[in-house]
C-alpha cells in the first residue's frame, strides 16, 4: 500500500520519502520521488527523526505512514496513518506474540500515547479504528479507506473462472491469524467426510513451526490442505480468480483488505463475526473465530451440507438409557 500511495504522487509536487531499507521500490517511483533509505535498527530511526526534524518547513505536509507521530518537534502539517490496531484496542492481547515483538508494541503503545499531539490529524481505514483511536487517544481521526488501483479497478474480467481451490486464506503467520483453528476446523471437517481443499499464503521463512504444523496436520487427518508460500500482488490476484470462497478467521484487524480483494474477484467471503469484518462487508457465513467448531459448521451450511439435528431426549429415554444393563 505504501507503494502504491508513492506511485500516486504526482509529478512537480517535491516529494522525500524515507523508507526501510529493506523495501524494493520499482523504477517509475524512483524517477520523481527523493528516498531516503532508513536501516531498520534504533540508531537508523533516530536518525530519519532528526533528519524529519531538520528538513520539514511550516508549508509543508509531512504523512508518518508507520502508526506514529514524531518522536522530535517537526514543522509543517502532520498526519498519522495508523494501522496497528495493538496500540489503540485495550481489549487486544500481544501475550501471543514473540517477545521481541512484544516489546516493540508497549514501546510504540507508550511512544503514540506520549506524542500523539505532535499530528494534526490520523487516518484510519475503518470506522473500528476511528472509534478506538478517539477513545484512547482523544484525537481528531478520519476514515479514508483507501486501496491499491489493482483492487479499486480489476482489469481482468471476473465471471468465467475456474475453481481450483474452494476455499482461500490470505494472510501472513501472526497468531491473531488463527490459523490453528482454522486446521482444526479442517480436521473436523474430515472426520465427517468432508474434504473441501483450501490454499494458504504462508512464507515458510517467517513461520518454520506453523508451516511444520500444517505439512503434519495434512499427513494424519488427509484434510487437503495447499500453502502456495508468499506470492506478488499479481499471482496473488489470480489466485483469488481461482478460488471458490475467501475464509478469514483473523481474530483481529485493522482492516482486513483481503476481504476487499475477494469481493472484488467476485467471491463469496466467510468470516469472523467481528466489527472489522462488518466494517467493510457482509460476508455469506459468520463464525466465533474462537472456535474451530463454529469454523466448521459455517463452511457446511456454505456447502449446503446439513448438520446433524438436534433431537432433545424424553426423560422416559434417559431413565431407559440408564437404567438399561448392557449387553454382555
Amino acid at each position: 500500500m505504501l507503494v502504491e500511495l508513492l506511485r500516486a504522487i504526482p509529478f512537480g509536487l517535491e516529494t522525500i520519502a524515507a523508507v526501510d531499507s529493506r523495501l524494493v521500490l520499482p523504477d517509475d517511483i524512483l524517477t520523481h520521488i527523493f528516498i531516503e533509505r532508513v536501516n531498520p535498527t534504533l540508531y537508523g530511526r533516530l536518525s530519519a527523526e532528526l533528519s524529519l526534524a531538520r528538513k520539514a518547513k511550516t508549508e509543508d505536509w509531512v504523512l508518518c505512514f508507520g502508526n506514529l507521530p514524531p518522536l522530535l518537534s517537526v514543522n509543517g502539517e502532520i498526519s498519522v496513518f495508523l494501522q496497528n490496531r495493538y496500540l489503540v484496542d485495550r481489549l487486544s492481547s500481544s501475550s501471543a506474540l514473540p517477545i521481541k515483538v512484544r516489546l516493540r508494541v508497549l514501546i510504540e503503545w507508550v511512544w503514540l500515547g506520549l506524542f500523539r499531539n505532535r499530528a494534526e490529524r490520523y487516518f484510519v481505514q475503518t470506522y473500528s479504528m476511528k472509534r478506538l483511536t478517539e477513545e484512547r487517544l482523544g484525537v481528531q481521526t478520519i476514515c479514508a479507506p483507501f486501496v491499491p488501483e489493482s483492487v479499486m479497478y480489476p482489469d481482468v474480467p471476473l465471471p468465467c473462472k475456474s475453481v481450483q481451490f474452494d476455499f482461500l486464506y490470505v494472510a501472513s503467520g501472526e497468531a491473531h491469524k488463527n490459523h490453528k483453528a482454522l486446521i482444526s476446523a479442517w480436521a473436523i471437517l474430515a472426520a465427517d467426510g468432508l474434504y473441501p481443499s483450501l490454499a494458504l499464503t504462508l512464507a515458510s521463512e517467517d513461520a518454520p513451526e506453523l508451516v511444520a504444523f500444517i505439512v503434519a496436520e495434512c499427513e494424519s487427518k488427509r484434510v487437503h490442505i495447499h500453502n502456495l508460500g508468499k506470492l506478488p500482488h499479481d499471482r496473488l490476484l489470480e489466485i483469488y480468480r481461482q478460488s471458490g470462497a475467501l475464509i478469514y478467521p483473523s481474530s483481529f484487524e485493522s482492516f482486513g483488505l483481503p476481504l476487499i480483494e475477494a469481493r472484488s474477484a467476485g467471491l463469496a467471503v466467510l468470516a469472523s463475526e467481528l466489527d472489522y469484518v462488518r466494517d467493510i462487508t457482509d460476508p455469506e457465513e459468520t463464525f466465533d473465530s474462537r472456535s474451530p467448531l463454529s469454523i466448521a459448521r459455517a463452511v457446511k451450511r456454505f456447502m449446503k451440507r446439513r448438520d446433524k439435528t438436534f433431537e432433545p431426549l424424553a426423560i422416559g429415554r434417559f431413565l431407559d438409557q440408564i437404567t438399561r444393563r448392557p449387553v454382555t
